[in-house]
């Protein structure tokens, strides 16, 4: 490697020694499909001179094959490393690479500028502290110009450099940058972007990328490179308190105990006072613990293991911070979240949110507002879509020590997780804690469900009935209950059709208002088994998740999901509403079955085969398990 030889003199240990003095920037490439952001990186690792022989061979021969500049080197074939990539011609996945000039190190993150993979270009943008924001020359500020910009200001990256780029394909004019270039200013100022570089370049010829560009004479800043090697970088993150989240208890023999995590912000001595949150125990450190030996401070970044002088309790997720400067708890915030799914977000359905090392249940409420890229403008929302950005609230099943974002990222970030799928669906930044999340609390009372229940002589449960409309469920949960009472145990049947002349009279059918349906539905229910009754529940509760978020939150010995299983051919021959017909003729918008999904439940506890039994056998199968199970 020739740039090795220039910058050692053969001497290794100084070159070694050389760079690690040198400081690092941590930067991405981002913007609209086919702005040049892989051909930019391939002519930064060229002219940086950091590509092995192999490399370049390898380069010449997939220009000639795969490239498309006529037999010249094509630079984004350093990156765009996937198939795909190649033969479509735009970046899929993000690309890491990593360079080094005689002043600096640097780490790039290739990130794709297709609108369907904006997921992937956050992802790159949440670790870096410097954004490059390539724009077409012929094309201007596009919506994934300004929905990038606004991700990164989102992301805490506070350096923007504004790489107009084929300006060999607008013959260099100036009148074309600066009009690019005022209305790029014009759009970062509304979304509040700090430290904007902007500047005319040509990656694939190299105008103003290592060297100042001949064509362009009326321009006076900063080659690309020269900008990335001086511009000032490293956040000082030992000024601030110390907070560790914990990634891993280590317990390797009983004589060791400690915490494992990395580093977030501040320093941290043997001796100094942590607090542990959420739980607020408090001890003194005696140990930093690492691969090469203890250290006598540790600092941001890096990878400790932490002992404390008292045994307390500790475990992964937990956040060790400053003693006199703890960090906040609450499991209710406002949150602002970049939805990455294909499924749309639909509020009240419960989602896997990743808060550092703390995995735990949350659901986001109803949107405060959503975001237009384009105008800035807050507009109202019930819901969102694929890169839609909105601001809403977000509850959690249990409290979290976090920091807002802003403060830091590590304890300010979270992702959203499906829980069917595993997909990450979203990212959020947390605001703030919302006011009323720390006032308000469950009231204990002296008359608990269990001495109801023992009053009524009957243990409290809920049986969930679920199907196809018209597969029975109303019949069969009306016959249960008679049969319930006739025994003299207090019931109470929630119909979804009498509900929905009540507390559910403003929601329509949509799958975001079906989720607020079940959600206040498996509330009251839940009420009404805290009073000691047994509950019966008949609405169709298409969605899996919904039912899952039911069963948890009334609790899993006393809910028990019945399945009335009628196959959609036999629903529809019962159609004494006319509604599948209706549906049928598109008159009925979301009607399960037909335009709206139903999924049917995988392990019910009891499952009526409704082609086989008749509703009264059926009635009677389901009071033999209450009775079988000790429910009654």
């Amino acid at each position: 490697m020739s740039r090795f030889i220039e910058f050692s003199g053969g001497d290794v240990e100084a070159y070694l020694q050389a760079q690690e003095r040198k400081d690092m920037l941590r930067f991405i490439t981002c913007g609209s499909v086919d702005d040049g952001k892989s051909t930019l990186i391939g002519r930064l690792l060229y002219e940086s001179k950091m590509l092995f022989e192999d490399q370049l061979s390898a380069l010449e021969a997939d220009s000639k094959k795969l490239g498309t500049q006529g037999g010249n080197l094509d630079f984004a074939l350093l990156v765009d490393g996937l198939a795909a990539e190649r033969e479509q011609g735009i970046t899929i996945d993000v690309a890491y690479r990593a360079f080094t000039t005689a002043r600096r190190k640097f780490i790039v993150a290739d990130t794709p500028g297709h609108e369907q993979y904006t997921r992937n270009m956050a992802t790159g943008a949440s670790t870096a502290e410097l954004a490059i924001i390539l724009i077409d020359a012929r094309k201007g500020v596009l919506t994934q110009t300004r929905r990038h910009t606004y991700i990164c200001t989102l992301l805490g990256i506070r350096k923007l450099v504004v790489c107009v780029n084929k300006m060999d394909l607008v013959n260099y004019s100036r009148e074309t940058f600066e009009k690019i270039e005022a209305d790029y200013r014009a759009f970062a100022k509304s979304v509040g972007a700090g430290d904007i570089t902007v500047i005319p370049a040509s990656a694939l010829v190299g105008d103003n990328i290592i060297d100042r560009s001949a064509r362009m004479p009326w321009y006076q800043g900063p080659t690309l490179m020269a900008h990335l090697e001086t511009v000032p970088v490293g956040e000082d993150l030992r000024d601030l308190p110390f907070r560790m989240p914990v990634q891993w208890v280590s317990r390797p023999n009983q004589n060791f105990r400690g915490f494992a995590g990395t580093i977030a912000s501040g320093m941290v001595r043997p001796g100094d006072a942590l607090k542990v949150l959420p739980s607020g125990r408090q001890s003194t450190v005696t140990r930093i613990v690492t691969a090469d030996g203890d250290l006598t401070a540790g600092i941001p970044d890096q990878a400790v293991t932490i002992t404390l002088a008292d045994e307390i309790d500790v475990s992964r997720g937990d956040v060790l911070c400053a003693a006199g400067e703890p960090v906040e708890v609450s499991d209710q915030f406002e949150v602002q979240v970049l939805w990455m799914g294909d499924q749309e977000m639909l509020p009240g359905r419960p989602y896997i949110i990743k808060a550092g090392s703390k995995t735990i249940t949350g659901t986001l409420d109803k949107l405060k507002y959503k975001v237009n890229v384009n105008t800035m403008e807050h507009v109202a929302a019930s819901t969102l879509t694929l890169n839609e950005i909105a601001v809403c609230a977000l509850e959690l099943d249990a409290s979290i020590a976090f920091a807002p974002y802003e403060q830091n990222r590590a304890l300010g970030s979270f992702i959203i997780i499906d829980r069917f799928t595993n997909a990450t669906v979203g990212m959020g930044l947390i605001h703030f804690a919302l006011r009323r999340a720390a006032n308000i609390h469950w009231q204990a009372t002296d008359v608990n469900k269990d001495s109801r229940g023992r009053l009524l002589k009957q243990k409290p449960a809920v049986l969930w009935f679920t199907g196809l409309s018209g597969a029975g469920k109303s019949t069969i949960a009306n016959l249960v209950e008679k049969k319930l009472h006739a025994d003299g145990h207090l019931t109470y049947l929630l119909d979804g059709d009498n509900v929905r002349h009540g507390l559910n009279r403003d929601l329509g059918f949509t799958d975001a208002d079906r989720v607020e349906n079940i959600r206040r539905v498996s509330e009251v229910a839940r009420l009404m088994a805290d009073a000691g009754l047994i509950v019966l529940v008949s609405f169709i509760s298409p969605f899996r998740a919904e039912r899952l978020m039911a069963r948890e939150r009334i609790g899993d010995g006393e809910f028990v999901e019945v399945f009335v299983d009628t196959s959609l051919a036999e629903a529809e021959k019962r159609d004494v509403k006319g509604l599948y017909a209706k549906a049928r003729r598109g008159e009925l918008k979301n009607f399960t079955g037909i335009s709206s999904p139903y999924e049917a439940p995988e392990n019910p506890e009891v499952r009526i085969d409704t082609a086989r039994a008749s509703a009264a056998d059926a009635a009677g199968e389901i009071v033999t398990y209450l009775k079988r199970t000790g429910r009654l």
